[in-house]
This record gives structure tokens, sequence and C-alpha cells, in this order.
């Protein structure tokens, strides 16, 4: 078990029902960053722990489309929508993480977004090991996104991430500074359903 233990901070909004590693609750989504660049030893990474994810018969359906240069990110910038630019446009490296829906191997992937999730939840837990946080967006129009970055149909697109070092709470916007804290999850018992649902 880890010597680890959860952030004071984050434990108050945050219990588990289970003993497991203080990685799991200390880890969520903050809008506020540093204008400080990621050293490359420590971003790519985060990016080589989602490289070992599990996938069906191996075929790593995931792709990162990285932003990390002034230009890249302004690319970026033109397809985030308003409400999320307020707060990602200082984080300085933003991604988009696209899946391959179609294989060689089997044709249609019917596994690709649940596969390309589980590379995601790699990226994110290595990025808090190396002390940066991540932040997950949806808010963004994917086909000006496919068009901009010149992404293939055969490409689904499922979230723009901000990747950096945590900012002060009071960098934000004050509406958002009210919503800069760990969520909370249901209950166990009410995600498990054993035997049927």
């Amino acid at each position: 078990m880890s010597s680890a233990k959860v952030v004071p901070e984050i434990e108050k909004y945050r219990k588990a029902g289970y003993d497991i590693d203080p990685l799991f609750i200390n880890r969520w989504s903050p809008r506020s960053f540093l204008d400080k660049a990621v050293p490359d030893e420590i971003l790519f990474s985060v990016f080589e722990a989602a490289r070992w994810a599990p996938s069906a018969l191996n075929i790593q359906p995931w792709r990162f489309v990285v932003a990390r240069t002034k230009d890249d990110l302004e690319k970026f910038h033109s397809f985030i929508l308003p409400g999320n630019l307020t707060w990602c446009e200082k984080a300085p490296v933003l991604t988009l993480i696209i899946s391959e829906k179609t294989d060689d191997k089997m044709g249609e992937n019917a596994a690709h977004a649940f596969d390309t999730g589980a590379a995601w939840g790699y990226l994110s837990l290595q990025a808090s090991l190396k002390g940066l946080v991540t932040h997950p967006m949806g808010g963004f129009d994917k086909e000006k996104a496919r068009k901009v970055l010149n992404i293939p149909d055969k490409y689904a697109l499922h979230a723009v991430v901000a990747i950096g070092y945590q900012g002060q709470k009071s960098a934000l916007p004050v509406n958002l500074q009210e919503r800069e804290q760990p969520s909370p999850r249901r209950p166990l018992d009410e995600t498990i359903h054993e035997g049927s649902f």
C-alpha cells in the first residue's frame, strides 16, 4: 500500500467507502492552471502511461493530438467553447483525445471508445503522480476541431484535456471559484447491481 495520504483540502469533499490508494481520491479536475511549461520528460511520461492501457485485441485505438506551442494552442482555442476557454487558456498543454473506429484486425471496433477511456484514465493518474492536474472537457466544436486539425472521419473525437500545474482558485472568475473544488461520488451501493440490474 502507498505511504501517500489523502490531501487534507480534498478529504473534506471526498471519503472512500473502502480502502483504496489515496491517488484515486486526490485526483480531481481543477480549472485554475499556472502559466508554466511542463518539461518534456514529465509530459511524455503522462502519454507513456496511457500507452500501456489495455485494449481489445491490443488494437490501441487511442490517439492524442497535442498542442503546446503558441500557434498550436491558438488552433485549439478556435474550437473550444467560450465557457471552457475562460479557464483553459492558461493551460500550457491541451490534448484532443480521439480514437480509431475501425481496424484491419476486426473491421468496426465496438470497443474503441471504451478502450480510449482506459487510456485517458491511465493518463490522468500518471499526471497526478507527476504533480500535474488534468481537466477533460466536452465543450468544444467537434466538426470545427476535425477541420482545423485535419482529422479523418474514421476517428471519433472524445474530449479536449487541459494539462499543467494547478493555479490558485483566486485566479479564476468569481463564478468558477465557487466550483473549484473536488466533486464527490455517489455511494458504491447505488452503482453496483448484483445478479441483475
